[in-house]
Formats: structure tokens, sequence, C-alpha cells
């Protein structure tokens, strides 16, 4: 290669960062542009420097790996970092260039260096690892502990408990809180994938709601029935999943 790879390190332990660079300072084909010690950082380094390469920690406080990743515009490509190894088969399925488990050493390390060394040879504009790491975030999603929404220069980070509704809006859905709503590109399908049956159920092809946050439902018509939530909010059921709705809430 010509050009170096222009390098980004996000990871919020100070050892492993002291690690990486360490690792990829003997690299010649490797120019390390900057680190970020959270995913908040992370992103705005990613977003201002455009980097080639972004070593990225999958658990970080503030703002996931994952999370991360869903709010960029342009994707870099990824080795992902952790010392979670129920993560590895997840990280694959994103398509990610490479895995690291914490610890790992230097010849490892320059492995997944190689790995992005082979990408950036054999790539193709239409096939690249972005696209189809952008697809897969999207078609498996992992399971939501939280949402995170970008507006404008903000990025809002919601608790699942505070979420009362989720509404289907075209291409769009608009998030719902006791005192607040939030337009968010995505699906209703990715979002009754990832976020946790033990509280959320889809009641419509347009509604998914939060069973905590239902107050009472009621019946209008001759078998049409709507779910009252706890903000006073109506919500239409289909028929088709009413017999859900009633198994999951016991009656």
């Amino acid at each position: 290669m010509n050009n170096k790879i222009r390098t980004l390190i996000i990871e919020d332990e100070e050892p492993a960062r002291q690690l990486l660079r360490s690792f990829l300072s003997g690299l010649e084909q490797i120019d390390i542009i900057g680190e970020s010690a959270d995913g908040f950082t992370g992103l705005k380094a990613i977003n201002d420097n455009k980097p080639d390469l972004v070593f990225l920690d999958i658990q970080m406080p503030k703002l996931t790996g994952f999370e991360l990743l869903e709010l960029l515009d342009e994707m870099p490509e990824v080795v992902f970092t952790t010392a979670y190894d129920q993560y590895a088969l997840q990280a694959f399925e994103l398509n990610a260039v490479d895995y690291l488990m914490k610890p790992f050493s230097r010849e490892r390390l320059k492995q997944a260096v190689e790995k992005v060394i082979e990408r950036y040879q054999a790539r193709k504009p239409e096939s690249s690892s972005v696209s189809r790491l952008a697809t897969h975030l999207h078609d498996q999603p992992p399971m939501l502990e939280r949402v995170v929404v970008k507006t404008g220069a903000k990025i809002e980070v919601i608790p699942l408990a505070e979420i009362e509704q989720i509404e289907a809006q075209d291409d769009y859905v608009m998030i719902y809180t006791d005192n607040a709503r939030y337009l968010k590109k995505e699906t209703l399908n990715y979002f009754e994938k990832a976020l946790p049956a033990t509280d959320f159920i889809r009641i419509h092809r347009s509604h998914i709601v939060n069973m905590k946050h239902i107050k009472q439902i009621e019946q209008y018509g001759k078998e049409s029935y709507v779910v009252v939530l706890s903000n006073g909010k109506q919500v239409n059921i289909s028929k088709s999943r009413f017999k859900d709705l009633k198994q999951e809430l016991g009656f």
C-alpha cells in the first residue's frame, strides 16, 4: 500500500488504549490519527476525521460500539475489541474486519491489520464492508438495552423503561416517552426484533407498546379494541394481535 491506513482508537480503558497504541505504532502501514475514551467523543472523531480504520471497543458506558455504528452516516473499516466473548458471533455477523478478544497479542493484532490491508486491495466500492456492516446491523440487530437517537448535533440516550410507544411513520419511527417524542430513521420490524419481548409487544402493524405502560384495554364496536396507555393515549389493536396481547397480559 502506498498510503497509510488512517486509524482511530476508541476504547474506554486507558491500559487497553496504551496497548493498542504500542502495538500499532510498530506497523508501518498504520497512521494513528487520534484516540477517544468513550463513544460520544469517538463518534465526533469519526465524523470529523473520516478515518479508514477504527479499533472499536464494544462495551463502553456512555455509548456502546454497536450504538456508535448505528449513528454513523459513513462507516470506516472496523475491528472490534472486547473482553466479552459473547459478542464474538455478533461481531462477525456484522461483518467487521476482525474481532480481538482481550488480552490479545501483538501478533494477533498484526493479523487483524493484514486483513484490513487485504480488504483495501480487493475492495470494490459497491461491495465494501461499510454497506454490508450497515445492512447486518439492521437485519440482525443486537438486543437493545436503550435506544440512541441523533437529533441535530445532540445525541439522546433513551432508557427502555421510559419508552411508552413506538409508531411507524414511513421510513422512520416515532418514539414516545412521557414528556417527549423522537424521530428515528428505522423500521418497526427492526424494533420488534431488537426490543425485549418480556416488555414490548407489537399490537398493530404500525404500533409497538411497552406493556408496563398499558393502563387498560377498552372495547369499541363489536370486535375492536384499543390500548389505553399511562399517558392517556389510545392505540388501536389489530385483530390478529389481540390474542397475543391477551396471552402476554394473562387475561
